[in-house]
């Protein structure tokens, strides 16, 4: 019996949402770190539609890591 290596589902086109089991197209990036484990200037980025912003938002917000929310389409990823 053969079985695939890997899920054969395309790759997206666009950048999708980091909510869970959503696949909608991102439109805001949420950047991010853990002081416990990050450097001051390190970011982490999550990805959000409209629907999921406040939600992930607030997820992030409440521990202290939220640092920036920004619409994808302005973002510059400071490591690139």
């Amino acid at each position: 019996m053969n079985f695939p290596l890997s899920d054969p589902s395309p790759a997206p086109t666009t950048p999708q949402c980091s909510a869970k089991g959503c696949r909608a197209d991102a439109v805001w990036v949420l950047a991010w770190n853990n002081p416990k484990l990050h450097t001051p200037e390190r970011r982490k980025t999550w990805l959000a539609c409209d629907e999921h912003r406040e939600h992930l938002s607030q997820f992030l917000g409440v521990r202290g890591f939220l640092k920036d929310v920004v619409p994808l389409a302005g973002w510059a990823d400071p490591d690139a």
